[in-house]
C-alpha cells in the first residue's frame, strides 16, 4: 500500500470528528479503511476516497468537489492529502464557528467586533490628534493616555461589577455603548490636551464597565463548556482581527479624509453595538443577598485572590504581559530603528503577532476538549518564556534579523494566545453566576495592572539599555509569572476536596448529614477561604 494512502487513511480517520460524519448518514472515519481495503486495486480505492471526502465537504467546498468530479478526480495521491487537510481543517472551523448559529451569541459576538474596529480606528485617530496638538512631546501625551486607560481599567473595573448584578444587563451595555459614543463624537472638538486627557478618562472607565459585563453574560448564553470554550477562542479572534483589521481600514480612510473622521467611525462602530444588543433578550440578574457598598466592591477581587486557580492565572497573565508588552511598545523601535526597515514592515510584524494569535486561537477548542486547562497553559507561558531568552540571545550574538524576528513574534501571538483564551473557563468555575460579574471585573482590573507594569517596563528598558536587556529583563519577568502559575495553581485544586463547616450547624441544608464533606471548592458564603489539601 502507498505511503501516501496510509497516511490519508490515518488522518481520516483521526481528525474528522465522528458525529459529523454519522449526523450526515456517512460512516465514521473508523470504517474507512476496512471499506477503502474491500475495494481492490489502489486506483479504485483512491477514487472512493475522494468521492468519499467530496460527500463531506459539500457542505464547505461545493465549487471544488464540482471541479474535482468534472475533473475525474485525475489527482495524484499526494495532492489528495492536501485536500484532505484542507477538508478537516474546514471541518475544525465549521465546529467553532457553529455557536454562531445561537441568535443572541451571534448578535453579541458582531457587537463585539464592530465596537472593537471602532476602538482601534480611534486608537490610530488619538496619535494623530496627540501630534497636532503636542508635536515632538506626542510620545509623552500618548504615554499619559495609555497610563489613563490603565488607571481606569484597574480602578473601575471592580466598582463597576459590583453593580452590574444590580441593572439589566442589555439596559446597561446599552447605555455604556452611548456614554463611549458620545464620547468619541467630542474628541475631534477638543483643543488643549487636558481635554484629551479627560475625555479618554470617561471612554476607558465606560469600557472598563463594558467589558467585564459582556464577558460574564456570555457563559449564560453558552452554559455549555465546549460551546463556551468556543465562544473564547472567537473572542480571542475578534481582538486579533481588530489588530490586523483597524488599522489597514484606517489606512485606506486616511487616503481620502482626514484623520478626525476616523472619530466618527468609531461613533458609527459603538452605536451598532448598542443596536445589536437592544436587538436580543439576555439573562436577567442573578439575584444576590443585599450586602454593603465595600463588600460588593472588593467581593469579585476577595473571590479571585482566595482561589488558587485564579492566583495562577493573574501569574500566568503576567507571562502573557511581559511578552505582549515587548512586542506592542517595542516593535516600531526594533523594525525602523534596529533594522532600517519602514513602515509597512512594523504593520507586517505585529500581522505576525496577530496571526500566531490566531492561529492557536483556531486549535485551542479541540485541544481544551481533551487536555486540562492548567498544562496547556503552563506550556504556552513557558514558551513566551523561551522566546524572549532565545531572541535576546540572538540579537546579543548576531544581531536584529527581520526573518527571526517575525518568526519570533509569530512564535509570541501562539504563545500569547495559548495564555490568555483558557481564562474564561477558570473564572465560570471559580464562581456562582450571582458573582460573575463582580469575578469578571476582578480579572479585567488584575489583569491590566501587569500590563500597567510590563508596558512602561518595555519601553524604558529597550531605550536605557536597548534591546538585549530588554528581551533578557522581560523573559525572567514572564518566567517568575510562569513560576508563580505553577506554584499557585497545584495540580490537585482542581478535584473535590474534604472540608468541614465548623460554623453551620448539623442539620444545615449545605451539609446534607455530614459535617465533614467533599464537592469542587467555589469560594462563597459558606466557603470564604480555600481548603487546606
Amino acid at each position: 500500500m502507498p505511503v501516501a494512502t496510509r497516511r490519508i487513511r490515518s488522518r481520516l480517520a483521526t481528525e474528522v470528528p465522528s458525529n459529523f460524519m454519522t449526523s450526515r448518514g456517512m460512516a465514521a472515519p473508523g470504517d474507512w479503511s476496512g471499506a477503502c481495503s474491500a475495494r481492490g486495486t489502489s486506483g479504485a480505492r483512491w477514487a472512493w476516497g475522494m468521492n468519499h471526502v467530496a460527500r463531506i465537504s459539500d457542505e464547505l467546498f461545493d465549487p471544488i468537489c464540482n471541479f474535482l468530479r468534472r475533473s475525474e478526480w485525475q489527482l495524484s495521491l499526494e495532492y489528495m492529502e492536501s485536500y484532505v487537510w484542507l477538508v478537516t481543517l474546514a471541518i475544525k472551523a465549521h465546529a467553532m464557528f457553529s455557536i454562531l448559529a445561537d441568535r443572541t451569541y451571534r448578535h453579541l459576538f458582531l457587537a463585539q467586533i464592530v465596537a472593537l474596529l471602532g476602538t482601534g480606528m480611534a486608537t490610530i485617530a488619538l496619535g494623530l490628534l496627540a501630534y497636532d496638538l503636542a508635536g515632538d512631546r506626542a510620545a509623552l501625551v500618548l504615554g499619559t493616555v495609555f497610563t489613563i486607560k490603565m488607571i481606569a481599567y484597574v480602578g473601575i473595573a471592580p466598582i463597576a461589577g459590583a453593580f452590574a448584578n444590580r441593572w439589566p444587563r442589555r439596559a446597561m451595555l446599552v447605555s455604556l455603548d452611548l456614554i463611549r459614543a458620545v464620547v468619541a463624537l467630542s474628541l475631534p472638538f477638543v483643543t488643549e490636551i487636558w481635554q484629551v486627557y479627560i475625555l479618554i478618562f470617561m471612554l476607558q472607565s465606560a469600557s472598563a464597565a463594558f467589558t467585564p459585563t459582556f464577558q460574564a453574560t456570555i457563559p449564560d448564553i453558552l452554559p455549555e463548556e465546549n460551546r463556551y470554550t468556543r465562544a473564547l477562542s472567537l473572542s480571542r479572534l475578534a481582538y486579533d482581527l481588530e489588530n490586523l483589521i483597524s488599522p489597514a481600514l484606517a489606512a485606506i480612510l486616511l487616503a481620502f479624509v482626514s484623520y478626525q473622521v476616523l472619530f466618527y467611525g468609531t461613533v458609527i462602530g459603538f452605536i451598532a453595538s448598542a443596536l445589536l444588543v437592544v436587538s436580543v433578550l439576555l439573562p436577567s440578574p442573578q439575584p444576590m443577598a443585599p450586602r454593603g457598598i465595600y463588600d460588593r466592591t472588593t467581593r469579585g477581587l476577595r473571590i479571585y485572590l482566595a482561589t488558587p486557580r485564579l492566583r495562577g492565572l493573574l501569574s500566568l497573565n503576567l507571562a502573557a504581559a511581559s511578552a505582549g508588552a515587548m512586542v506592542l511598545v517595542n516593535t516600531v523601535i526594533l523594525v525602523k530603528s534596529d533594522l532600517g526597515l519602514g513602515d509597512t514592515q512594523v504593520a507586517m510584524a505585529l500581522g505576525a503577532f496577530g496571526g500566531g494569535s490566531m492561529l492557536a486561537a483556531l486549535g485551542l477548542p479541540r485541544l481544551l476538549d481533551s487536555r486540562p486547562d492548567r498544562p496547556v497553559m503552563i506550556a504556552g507561558a513557558l514558551s513566551l518564556v523561551v522566546v524572549l531568552l532565545a531572541s535576546g540571545l540572538w540579537v546579543a550574538v548576531a544581531g536584529p534579523v527581520w526573518s527571526v524576528l517575525l518568526i519570533g513574534w509569530l512564535a509570541i501571538g501562539v504563545g500569547y494566545s495559548v495564555v490568555l483564551t483558557p481564562s474564561g473557563r477558570l473564572l465560570k468555575r471559580s464562581d456562582h453566576p450571582e458573582d460573575r460579574p463582580a469575578v469578571y471585573a476582578a480579572q479585567f482590573a488584575l489583569s491590566h495592572a501587569c500590563w500597567l507594569l510590563t508596558y512602561p517596563l518595555a519601553g524604558w528598558l529597550i531605550t536605557a539599555f536597548g534591546a538585549v536587556v530588554g528581551f533578557i529583563v522581560l523573559a525572567l519577568v514572564a518566567g517568575a509569572g510562569l513560576l508563580g502559575g505553577m506554584l499557585f495553581w497545584p495540580h490537585q485544586q482542581d478535584a473535590s476536596l474534604p472540608h468541614n463547616h465548623d460554623d453551620l450547624p448539623p442539620d444545615h441544608p449545605h451539609l446534607a448529614g455530614r459535617l465533614t464533606h467533599s464537592h469542587p471548592i467555589v469560594i462563597d458564603d459558606y466557603h470564604p477561604h480555600w481548603p487546606r489539601a
